[in-house]
């Protein structure tokens, strides 16, 4: 395998990044892609469950507690200290050919901000130089970007894929 590509998602809260994601998945996947993801998570959540063993290695002060199946493994890992990079969380996938970033807006990755008008907040690629293009039903008038329609999956798949000669 070449290279590891590094492709993100960005976006206001509710302007559609994980709609668009999961359907960017299952094209890029159909492809033949392997793919991870990274998304950034604004709140404090917790995927763990009270009650559950891991949940009780955790709290018992296990910093890290690894659950496997046939089926799945989920690694959690504690951050007492600060959050950590990107680069750190790329390190920790398994090789694949394209992981697609959700969030980290101000991350140095090539991205495509999904922009909504109706949300009337401010276009990000004004000041993030690695916006590539957008993917908007109402880009705003000045946009000097590609602009990609949001309901063309394919579209947007084809842009990524050249952008990243893959």
């Amino acid at each position: 395998m070449a290279k590891r590509a590094v492709f993100g998602l960005a976006g206001w809260s509710g302007s559609g990044k994980t709609t668009l994601a999961e359907k960017l998945i299952k094209v890029l996947s159909s492809r033949g892609l392997t793919m991870a993801t990274i998304k950034h998570a604004h709140h404090k959540f917790d995927a763990d469950m009270p009650g559950k063993d891991s949940w009780r290695h955790r709290k018992a002060g296990a910093g890290q507690v690894l659950v496997s199946s046939a089926m799945r493994s989920v690694h959690f890992i504690e951050h007492t200290r600060e959050e950590p990079s990107l680069e750190v969380l790329l390190a920790q996938l398994k090789p694949c050919d394209l992981v697609l970033v959700e969030g980290f807006k101000k991350e140095a990755i090539p991205k495509l901000e999904i922009y909504r008008g109706e949300l009337e907040l401010p276009p990000l690629y004004p000041d993030d130089t690695h916006i590539i293009g957008l993917v908007s039903d109402t880009p705003p008038e000045d946009c000097q970007l590609p602009v990609l329609a949001s309901a063309n999956i394919d579209g947007i798949a084809d842009f990524i894929m050249r952008h990243l000669e893959l």
